[in-house]
């Protein structure tokens, strides 16, 4: 059944929310057991992207749980400022099937 069915991407947070020091990406999706290829893009309110992180994670069922973790350094190693980002969490699974959806973030550093 899920073979034939879009890929899904819902409930996504990152926790805790706001945070100082770390911080987890979390999302439930539609594809239990498969290889799905994960990017995470924080950005500035203005859209400049601040930080690209990108892994493979596999469940084994429909939620991926603290597997994708940041600790609140930009691209370049350096801290970010406190205050308000949104972020946009891309899944694309082993047929090439993609999913995107955006939330925001508050780092209180």
């Amino acid at each position: 059944v899920y073979a034939n069915e879009e890929l899904v991407l819902n409930r996504l947070l990152n926790y805790p929310n706001p945070f100082t020091t770390n911080t987890y990406f979390e999302f439930e999706h539609n594809r239990p057991g498969d290889l799905l290829d994960v990017t995470v893009n924080v950005m500035t309110v203005s859209g400049k992207v601040v930080k690209s992180i990108h892994q493979k994670i596999t469940t084994e069922g429909f939620r991926s749980s603290k597997q994708i973790q940041w600790n609140g350094l930009d691209n370049y190693g350096d801290r970010i400022g406190r205050g308000a980002y949104i972020y946009q969490l891309t899944i694309r699974d082993s047929k090439g099937k993609t999913a995107s959806k955006y939330e925001k973030l508050v780092v209180l550093q």
